[in-house]
């Protein structure tokens, strides 16, 4: 099944366009690694996918129902309300900064969302909460605050917090970038353990030995345009796109 495909999204910020008729699927499974310069559209990309950006032209499909069609700033179509709102749950997404609740618990923030949303029993939240503590190696860290973790941990209780509400989709924004490099290897191998077990996973990302191992596809985007895509071994060995060398001798 093709779990997200968008045809010709456009969207831009005052008089800058920053996605360029960007037409992409994904499909069930497939973990697809975005690289690419600062500014290059990535972000705007994942955050318009589950409308926290509002696009101004093109379709946006989840699961195979048209979630959205906007042309000309103007909303064509939308799925209905509940439609609309079921298909967003099933994309988590977890932010370069970790947004948690302070004053809430590890184990509050992961169960929060499943008694809310999804109308859980405590009892049931928790018995989620705990397992994908276990999963995120931080059940030990259930009934700590948020202050008293290091940054990879987390990053890590947000991931288990975005996995609590059963996704079938996962988007990663820079999930690495803010924290310190000897904390990055814990959330890699988590993101990596999802990948093993079959999420599917959309992850932009600066990790390029991340990108390397667990990508099944590559995108390249700069000046909000998808410049190159392929698989992993190809695109980082032998790049076709000029502007896609430039960039990987720049990094690597």
């Amino acid at each position: 099944m093709t779990m997200i495909r968008t045809e010709k999204i456009n969207k831009s910020f005052g008089g800058l366009h920053v996605l360029r008729d960007i037409s992409v699927s994904v499909e069930q499974g497939e973990v697809i690694c975005i690289i690419g310069p600062s500014g290059g559209g990535k972000s705007t990309f994942l955050r318009s996918l589950n409308q926290l950006e509002k696009i101004d032209s093109g379709k946006i499909f989840v699961e195979e129902q048209l979630l959205l069609h906007r042309d000309k700033h103007t909303t064509v179509r939308r799925a209905d309300k509940e439609t609309y709102q079921r298909l967003l749950l099933e994309m988590g997404m977890v932010f370069q900064q970790f947004n948690l609740f302070g004053h809430k618990t590890v184990l509050e923030n992961v169960t929060l969302a499943p008694m809310r949303v999804k109308k859980m029993t405590k009892a049931q939240a928790e018995e989620i909460g705990y397992a994908l503590l276990d999963k995120v190696g931080l059940r030990e860290k259930a009934n700590e605050y948020p202050a008293k973790l290091s940054g990879g941990q987390q990053q890590r209780v947000a991931i288990a917090r975005a996995l609590a509400m059963e996704p079938k989709t996962m988007l990663f924004d820079e999930p690495t970038s803010a924290l310190d490099p000897e904390l990055v290897g814990d959330v890699l191998s988590v993101m990596k353990q999802l990948a093993e077990e079959g999420m599917t996973m959309l992850v932009v990302t600066h990790e390029m030995g991340f990108a390397r191992e667990a990508a099944d596809r590559v995108l390249f985007m700069a000046d909000g345009m998808i410049a190159e895509q392929g698989p992993p071994e190809a695109l980082f060995t032998n790049p076709q796109n000029e502007r896609t060398r430039q960039f990987l001798t720049s990094i690597l």
